[in-house]
């Protein structure tokens, strides 16, 4: 089930770190990591290690994870792609 969590928010908020998916859902820090784990074995998601400043300079580690391959709808208001020249 926590699998389904963890992609259903991805999939809605897009690319998050993983005390940011712990703070929005719930699930405990070390499951979550394991489920990240499981998932991105599957190819199901994609994921890099980062390293923020966090309150009072000390830095954070995390994880920080997206949908692999999900490309989000466009955002009303764009523009039309450029013609080509003639």
């Amino acid at each position: 089930m926590t699998k389904e969590v963890v992609l259903k928010y991805l999939q809605k908020h897009g690319q998050k770190i993983d005390h940011e998916i712990v703070k929005d859902t719930g699930i405990d820090l070390k499951e979550l990591r394991k489920t990240i784990s499981e998932l991105q074995s599957k190819n199901l998601i994609q994921t890099c290690t980062i390293i923020q400043h966090g309150a009072k300079g000390k830095l954070v580690e995390g994880i920080q994870c997206r949908i692999a391959g999900y490309t989000p709808p466009a955002a009303p208001g764009r523009k039309a792609p450029a013609a080509p020249p003639q």
